[in-house]
């Protein structure tokens, strides 16, 4: 049986322990845990932990330490051995061995020398258990030797031919890094036609003039000793043919120059390597490097293949110019036959490499450390490759196994070693060495036999937290031999936990896959063997996961702007969460316009480098939860810059530009606009648009400008700011394209034609010395055209013209390269004069009495004496002598316009006299007046009159004064007067039609209903008919003492409450006399009274004013028997301290000269029309008391 000795863990939180983690501490479980209780008790073999490397190059300026460190139970002692022999360290004062470790230090520094102590040296660690040794550390010193002296020759060549310069560095140890310098210490500049060669040599594929100087120099740096050899400078000079004469040219040999070659072109051939096949061997894992070098003119173009399958993409790699061709990691699937093809317009040439990879020796399986129980079997395993094929070989404790001691439980079986039946004895330190010809592996594997009872190393009482819903991992780190079995139980009297649920790992780990809350509580592990038992209890708490509820969302936001992300997070209760704002996975910038707070961050003043991504991170001591959301910073575009102008033309020209920054914000389009340097500096003007695509564009120019351009992006934000202006670049002259426009030719006098027209501007005109060439000739006439050149004008005066003449006329551009365009033709007239002859024949028809229509002759065209504006008539209304001294005529004009021979006169007064007259307009005013025409207009209806007043009202009358209308427009014939009362609920009565004579200002209505509202309509009316109406509103008077009591009365609260009291009592005695009616019957006194019925007692009718019966809202049942009232059926003013008070606008009764009541008392009913003086008012509460008393 196998033993394992389990290490201890370091314990993590549950649910955030890997299962990696476990497998990882499963392969190494074979080591005795280094447990400070537990190794106390147990011995252990040594074991190498560090050591030197196997070719360890010194630097012989300093002390040399060889470092040796091994770890064991008890600790081991440590011994040397130097090529073989034992190394006497107390012999030799120069060496010291740190205390409990190996460590070699040899003091140099002080005395003595490095190559003294070159050799191989092996370290062996030893105690009780047995002996580990480590690899043989080869110390060898570093050397940069310097360069032997030689003289180096000038290099003189011609041009076009190829060229080496040799380096040949001195040997080092280990090897220098080669670089070519000059003089002042900078790098030599290499190219496709000048490379330095992985020997070190600079290569020439072919030379040319600018080659020359005296200073390459090959420089070689041994990084151990830090130091720099160089080697002297190379000179060379390179010329050509044409400047060797004759003379020079045969007094030099062929073997001063460095090569005889022609500096014409030439195929390639490979500098290096030479000839068409070479051979390359490498060892695996290293990097393989193959090269070819090759000279030609024009220069040749390296290209790599390789036969019968292709290089791999991943480790493939191209270096100086791709002349050399790197594959790391190589391994024996990379031999093979690779081919460089060197290429130029005058052919190619092959070369083929053939590639052997071969390997030092590798681990399949090293040997591993062995625990077993007294009596176990085991295994030690070492398996190693290599190219050719490794040699297996054993030690025991450092010596052959061949010659070790024997052990009866070992046997030797190649690569393997097979315990049986092992004992303490059998406890030893075995080395696997695996070596062929290009290196060795050495191993050491301990065995180590040990008996002992169970132990749990997991602390007791260990609390786990874990989040719900994820694995719970339960540590019982153990140690026992032989191997312990491990069982889990939950609870105090629980059962051994089952598979099926659990996952229990064999080192000792309870895994709960799922944790929900039922999986808290206390688990217990149990660790048994044949020696004895142990068991230790674990707690286990479920907790909420951290969820985030509300988390950040997308934005995106201008430049400037402020932004807000929201993160809400939701615990569990016993966890404090922590909340970090990441900003593209990194801290948030150290900047006041961060701000964060408990659930929110602000950016504010938002700049382009703002944008990103930013998380919420929430962390608990057991979970975290992130959310990102990503921030856009837009703006308008950067301005676009790097203007250039391309293809020039006389009149086009190609800009290009680079477009800024867009600002995550595509670009739109590009605005081009110009500036005239010439005619208008410092004026932009607009040019042309292109799409956002476009970064050229082809422009239009016109002649004779200075041009520069600006360019403007536009995206959805708006648009950036111009960009730089471009170079100015000015086109040709060139005669003018346009004549001006707007040419008119108008005479200011009737002697005169002046033309005037709208110039060029600088931009039209094309070039300088702008003029204009003005012609005219009369349009009837034969004449030739008048001509005249003027320049800085745009108007031009011929005098002495007849009046009013058509002429034709046209304005012609030139400057000093030529004219422009024939021009249009246009017609204009000589000067105007007034008309000669008014208006003939001039009739009037009145059509109403507010409208005339007048009609006249023309008068003839050649009278008028320029462009017929048309006809305008001249009115007035005849004044009377009176009015004609007040002031002056008013007289009003209409005019017509063009060749009307007929017109309305609107807006007349009736009942007038009007005089008129008519002249002919043109553009230089009205011509004479036609003679003056008188008419009349008939009569029409008057205006409303002028005012209406209501005076003198009284109970039961009103005076209506008034004043005539202002515009009687005729004779007034009578007044017509309407009036209607109108009631509380502002509805009219009956309307009633007056007639007055029209000599009366002023007229009485008698008769009125007393305090009632009226409404007056009044209008005049001539034989036309009626003229508009104007109205009033009169109210006739009341008894002023009743009133002023009722409205005290009627405006004090206890009045109506007492009403309401009132009311309700006589509705309870109502109630009472129905129940003792329906009771008892009749009853004498009431027979009596039915019998002799008084007069003074009868119900009221509503015909004679007084009261009837009181009929009940409710029920419509009737009262046998009105109300009881004096004998005199008045209401005395002393006999209550209430006054009568209606409701409402109007009074609904009539009051006698005494204050009593003569009216009835009704409920509320249907409104009836009103009809003469009848009132509609609603009745007074005392009214309605007094029908119950």
């Amino acid at each position: 049986m196998q033993l394992e000795i389990m290490p201890r863990k370091k314990r993590l939180p549950a649910g955030r322990a890997p299962l990696l983690l476990l497998l990882c501490q499963l392969v190494r479980a074979l080591d005795v845990p280094l447990d400070s209780k537990l190794l106390e008790d147990l011995v252990q073999p040594p074991t190498i932990t560090q050591q030197s490397p196997k070719d360890y190059i010194i630097d012989p300026r300093e002390n040399i330490v060889i470092q040796c460190e091994a770890k064991g139970k008890p600790p081991p002692s440590f011994s040397w051995t130097r090529n073989g022999t034992h190394f006497d360290i107390e012999k030799d004062p120069l060496v010291t061995m740190k205390p409990g470790s190996g460590t070699l230090t040899i003091n140099i520094m002080s005395e003595g020398k490095a190559e003294t102590y070159e050799g191989v040296y092996q370290c062996t660690a030893r105690n009780e258990r047995g002996a580990a040794i480590s690899n043989n550390i080869v110390v060898r010193p570093s050397r940069s030797p310097l360069w032997t002296k030689e003289k180096l020759e000038p290099i003189t060549l011609r041009n076009g031919q190829s060229l080496i310069l040799p380096c040949r560095p001195p040997l080092g140890l280990p090897p220098p890094i080669i670089f070519w310098m000059d003089n002042s210490f900078q790098r030599l500049p290499q190219s496709e036609r000048v490379s330095q060669g992985l020997n070190g040599d600079l290569y020439f594929s072919n030379v040319l003039p600018e080659d020359t100087r005296e200073d390459y120099i090959c420089y070689a740096r041994f990084n151990h000793t830090q130091t720099i050899q160089q080697k002297q400078p190379i000179s060379v000079k390179v010329i050509s043919v044409d400047e060797l004469n004759d003379t020079i040219a045969a007094n030099l040999n062929d073997s001063e120059f460095y090569s005889a070659k022609s500096n014409r072109e030439r195929p390639p051939t490979f500098l290096t390597p030479e000839g068409n096949a070479s051979h390359k061997e490498e060892l695996r894992g290293n990097v393989l490097s193959l090269e070819c070098i090759a000279e030609g003119l024009p220069t040749p173009i390296i290209y790599w293949i390789k036969e019968d399958g292709t290089l791999p993409i991943n480790r493939t790699f191209y270096k100086n110019f791709k002349k050399t061709l790197q594959i790391i990691q190589v391994s024996e699937a990379d031999s093979g036959n690779y081919q460089c093809i060197a290429k130029n317009p005058l052919g190619a040439i092959y070369h083929t490499i053939s590639v052997t990879v071969k390997a030092a020796p590798y681990w399949i399986m090293a040997p591993q450390n062995l625990v077993l129980s007294p009596g176990e079997d085991g295994r030690l395993i070492c398996r190693a490759n290599g190219n050719p094929k490794p040699r297996i070989s054993w030690l025991s404790n450092g010596v052959p196994i061949e010659i070790a001691p024997d052990d009866p439980s070992r046997n030797i079986d190649g690569d393997t070693i097979i315990f049986s039946n092992v004992q303490e004895r059998s406890s030893a330190v075995y080395q696997c060495n695996a070596s062929n010809e290009y290196g060795y592996l050495l191993a050491n594997a301990f065995v180590n036999v040990l008996a002992e009872p169970p132990r749990i190393l997991t602390s007791a009482n260990t609390l786990y937290q874990v989040i719900t819903d994820r694995p719970a991992l339960l540590d019982c780190a153990f140690f026992g031999s032989p191997l312990p079995t491990v069982e889990w139980f939950k609870g105090a009297k629980g059962s051994a936990l089952r598979e099926d649920i659990y996952v229990l790992h064999e080192n000792g780990t309870l895994e709960i896959p799922v944790a929900q809350k039922d999986s808290t509580g206390t688990y217990t592990c149990v660790a048994r063997n044949k020696l004895g038992m142990a068991k230790n209890e674990v707690h286990l708490e479920i907790k909420d996961a951290t969820r985030i509820i509300k988390q950040p969302e997308y934005a995106v936001v201008q430049r400037g702007g402020t932004v807000s992300f929201e993160c809400k997070v939701k615990h569990d209760h016993t966890l404090i969460p922590t909340i970090t704002w990441l900003k593209d996975s990194g801290e948030l910038p150290n900047d006041g316009r961060f701000t964060v707070d408990k659930d929110h961050l602000v950016v504010a003043d938002v700049w382009d480098n703002d944008g990103g991504t930013y998380t919420c991170v929430a962390n608990t001591t057991l979970d975290n939860v992130s959310a990102s959301a990503v921030l856009s910073v837009v703006d308008v575009p950067n301005p676009p810059f790097d203007l250039e102008l391309t293809d020039q033309l006389d009149k086009s020209v190609q800009l290009s530009w680079t477009p800024g920054n867009d600002n995550n914000s595509p670009i739109t389009k590009f605005i081009i606009e110009y500036e005239d340097a010439m005619h208008e500096a410092g004026l932009w003007h607009h040019q042309t648009e292109v799409s956002g695509m476009q970064t050229t564009a082809q422009l239009k120019l016109s002649p004779y400008v200075n041009y520069s351009f600006r360019v403007m992006a536009v995206n959805s934000l708006g648009r950036s700011l111009p960009s730089e202006a471009s170079e100015q670049y000015l086109t040709k002259a060139a005669e003018p394209d346009t004549n001006p426009t707007a040419v008119e030719g108008l005479g200011s006098e009737p002697d005169n034609l002046v033309i005037t027209w709208k110039p060029l501007n600088g931009f039209e005109s094309n070039g300088p010395g702008l003029q204009y060439k003005v012609s005219w000739r009369q349009k009837d006439g034969d004449d030739e055209w008048t001509s005249v050149v003027v320049a800085n004008v745009s108007k031009y005066i011929v005098s002495g013209t007849p009046t009013f003449v058509p002429y034709l006329i046209k304005v012609q551009a030139l400057n000093d390269v030529g004219f422009a365009p024939e021009p249009a033709v246009v017609m204009g007239h000589s000067g105007e004069d007034l008309p000669m002859v008014a208006p003939g024949n001039v009739r009037v028809n009145v059509v109403n009495s507010t409208l005339a229509e007048v009609h006249w002759d023309p008068v003839p065209l050649k009278s008028i004496r320029g462009h017929l504006q048309g006809y305008r008539i001249y009115y007035w209304k005849a004044q009377s002598s009176s009015k004609r001294n007040r002031r002056h005529l008013e007289k009003k004009i209409l005019t017509f316009q063009g060749s009307k021979t007929h017109g309305m006169l609107p807006g007349l007064e009736p009942f007038s006299h009007y005089t008129l007259n008519v002249r002919v307009v043109n553009g230089k005013g009205e011509g004479p007046a036609s003679p003056d025409r008188v008419f009349t207009t008939p009569e029409g209806v008057p205006s409303a009159p002028s005012s209406l007043k209501i005076v003198n009202p009284t109970l039961d009358s009103l005076t209506l004064e008034w004043d005539p209308p202002s515009r009687p427009n005729g004779i007034l014939t009578e007044y017509t007067l309407k009036y209607q009362p109108i009631n509380s609920t502002h509805e009219l009565g009956p309307l009633v039609d007056l007639k007055i004579p029209a000599n009366k200002t002023r007229w009485t209505l008698k008769n009125l209903n007393f305090s009632t509202r009226y409404k007056f309509y009044f209008y005049a009316q001539t034989a036309a008919g009626s003229g508009s109406q104007i109205t009033e509103e009169a109210v006739t008077n009341v008894d002023e003492a009743m009133a002023s009591r009722q409205v005290d009365i009627a405006t004090q609260g206890w009045f109506i409450g007492l009403m309401c009291a009132v009311a309700l009592l006589i509705l309870i005695l109502l109630i009472v006399c129905f129940i003792r009616r329906n009771k008892g019957g009749k009853y004498p006194v009431k027979e009596k009274e039915d019998a002799h019925a008084d007069p003074e007692i009868q119900p009221m009718k509503e015909d004679d004013g007084t009261f009837g019966e009181y009929s009940d809202a409710e029920d419509h049942k009737p009262l046998k028997k009105g109300s009881r009232t004096p004998s005199d059926r008045t209401v005395k003013k002393e006999d209550s301290d209430d006054s009568l008070v209606d409701y409402g606008e109007g009074v609904n009764g009539q009051f006698n000269e005494d204050g009593s009541f003569i009216g009835q008392y009704s409920g509320k009913k249907e409104k009836e029309p009103a009809e003469g003086n009848e009132s509609s008012e609603a009745p007074s509460p005392v009214n309605a008391m007094n029908s119950f008393v």
